[in-house]
């Protein structure tokens, strides 16, 4: 193998490692902002809705991409 080719690997799995740490830190600021700030004195109100919200959106965005295509 080349070092080139070697090098390139090795930056992609870097930028790989870096995108997948994005996402996750990500989706923990999120979810800690709803713990703050989406019924927090009553965590099982609080996780039930936002299981029935993600619900909402997720069919809504279902029903929108099926006129779209």
């Amino acid at each position: 193998m080349s070092k080139k080719r070697v090098n390139k690997r090795t930056r992609d799995v870097i930028y790989t490692l870096m995108i997948g740490f994005a996402i996750i830190a990500f989706w923990r600021g999120v979810w800690g902002l709803m713990d703050l700030y989406f019924f927090p004195n009553n965590p099982v109100w609080s996780f039930f809705s936002s299981i029935l919200l993600g619900i909402i959106i997720l069919y809504s965005t279902k029903n929108l991409i099926k006129r779209l295509i």
